[in-house]
């Protein structure tokens, strides 16, 4: 598991928005709604590289841990190529990735939380 700060999501969502990868959120969308100093987490779910995108290299499917403004957290997924999430520093106990895995299980994506907050676009959520 990995944490990152706002700014590195931010790149990470960038990046994927460019390469066009089938899971990411609106950058613009996170930049508004993510907490600026807030630490988020990548948990690696699978490796994925659909035959259809052959242009495109094996990617991470990362389940996010997204930090909100609010001090919500919202769960949505990432797709990440290796060499981004390699150098990503890690949780530094397994206390914290414990605590991080069940409140993934538990949180609402970032779709239930837009529906609970009233709606609102949320681009390619």
């Amino acid at each position: 598991m990995k944490v990152i700060g706002t700014a590195s999501l931010l790149m990470l969502e960038e990046r994927a928005c460019e390469l066009s990868l089938d899971q990411r959120s609106d950058p613009a969308w996170v930049r508004a709604n993510a907490a600026p100093e807030g630490s988020h987490h990548l948990w690696p779910a699978l490796w994925n590289s659909p035959s259809h995108r052959p242009d495109i290299p094996h990617r991470l499917r990362c389940e996010l841990l997204l930090t909100l403004r609010s001090g919500e957290h919202v769960m949505s997924l990432l797709d990440i190529l290796p060499d981004a999430f390699v150098p990503l520093p890690r949780v530094t106990s397994r206390e914290e990735g414990v605590r991080i895995s069940r409140l993934l299980d538990r949180v609402p994506t970032v779709r239930e939380w837009l529906l609970r907050e009233g709606g609102g676009s949320a681009g390619r959520l």
